[in-house]
């Protein structure tokens, strides 16, 4: 790119999180992050994508640096960060290569559920391991005639002595290949009225009754193992039940997933801020009828919508971390983040391929595989359909007539 006329990349990416991430070890953790993905990541990331490759070296780099206990508290091993901190890294890692935010993500899910409703000695036992990346998991709850309506699982646990035994099938598992363990929804009273009453989260750990049956093939979010698991008369102590009490699980999940849904925010303000970095630099590298496509208005305008998105949807992730940092009800802000952020990443990878033409096309840029991740995130985590209605019914509650 001709010097002169290059974006300034590095205050695009982080306008908004240098005010939110103001500590100074914050801000020197961000900077090793963006100098790890450089030296590790960037390079590998397109041929890791297109052969479909668990990238296993790069894990072992993300585990050394203890990103797998991102917001486990420093007491149990972890780093102790803040939402908004987090919400900074799986950004930068987003826009290198989203898969890995996938791999943190669905980890730090199980173990926020277990920091939050956890027993004292479930917390001893697991956070540090978790922390450590010695047990990596994620959180089981969809299952092949189950996604969004969460109370019509079918997996079902039933006592046995000290043990219980959990029977069921769980599908588009994250991690759940390469993975160690998954806390996962069960019923433990199937009969209970109202349903989630009946309801309760296990760890379970791999073993006898419990595996991987397959690898579910995607058209993105490559690299990243999705699977499905099978349980087959999995004895589970009932010391793994978290909270020790039966019929709290859909509480307890959901609680988990508002930072479920500020992480795939995040990979969304991420892969918008890909697509846009890219269409900056190519839009002054490409010329047509004797000037840079950048100075011609079509494509200005949507350089001028792309980088309104990336903004706007980094100030409603920020808004969202922040309140779940205050320890806050915050399903309707993670919701509104998740929606906009996701949707901003879908329009921007569009837009990108539509500024690049052909070579947007092209499997030597990246831009096509922003284009495949990201309707994945829109999907994920709730539907953006279903962030709507809780917007809406959070509007209604918050404000009576």
């Amino acid at each position: 790119m001709a010097t002169g006329s290059s974006p300034d990349t590095q205050s695009l990416a982080h306008t908004q999180q240098a005010a939110s991430c103001a500590d100074p070890k914050d801000r020197a953790l961000l900077d090793a992050i963006d100098a790890f993905l450089a030296r590790e990541v960037r390079p590998v990331a397109r041929e890791l994508d297109h052969a479909d490759s668990w990238p296993a070296a790069i894990v072992e780099k993300m585990r050394a640096m203890g990103l797998f206990g991102c917001i486990i508290e420093e007491r149990y091993g972890g780093l102790g960060l803040s939402a908004v901190t987090y919400a900074g890294i799986i950004e930068r890692i987003s826009a290198v290569w989203m898969s890995l935010a996938g791999i943190v993500n669905s980890h730090l899910i199980m173990a926020a559920l277990v920091q939050r409703a956890g027993s004292d000695a479930q917390k001893e036992r697991y956070l540090p391991r978790f922390a450590s990346g010695e047990l990596r998991g994620a959180l089981a709850l969809t299952e092949p005639d189950c996604g969004t309506d969460l109370q019509a699982i079918r997996t079902v646990a039933r006592r046995d002595g000290e043990h219980y035994l959990i029977d069921g099938t769980k599908t588009w598992i994250s991690n759940g290949i390469h993975g160690h363990c998954v806390a996962v929804l069960v019923k433990t009273d199937p009969r209970a009225e109202p349903r989630h009453r009946g309801m309760s989260v296990f760890i379970c750990e791999k073993g006898p009754g419990f595996e991987a049956s397959r690898k579910l093939e995607k058209l993105g979010y490559k690299g990243i193992d999705s699977a499905e698991l099978v349980f087959r008369a999995h004895r589970v102590p009932a010391a793994n039940l978290i909270g020790d009490i039966e019929g709290r699980g859909l509480q307890q999940v959901l609680a988990g997933l508002e930072l479920g849904r500020i992480n795939v925010a995040a990979r969304g303000v991420g892969v918008a801020r890909a697509a846009l970095e890219d269409s900056i630099r190519y839009a002054q590298l490409r010329r047509t009828f004797g000037k840079p496509i950048s100075q011609h208005q079509a494509i200005q305008l949507k350089l001028a919508d792309m980088a309104t998105r990336v903004q706007a949807a980094r100030l409603l992730t920020d808004a969202a971390a922040q309140a779940y940092d205050r320890g806050a009800r915050c399903d309707m802000e993670a919701g509104m983040a998740k929606l906009f952020a996701t949707e901003a990443a879908v329009e921007n990878s569009l837009e990108a391929m539509r500024i690049h033409g052909a070579y947007g096309y092209s499997k030597e840029l990246d831009i096509e595989r922003y284009y495949r991740d990201a309707p994945l995130l829109v999907i994920g985590e709730g539907t953006n359909e279903l962030q709507r209605i809780i917007i809406a019914r959070q509007l209604v509650e918050r404000h009576p007539a």
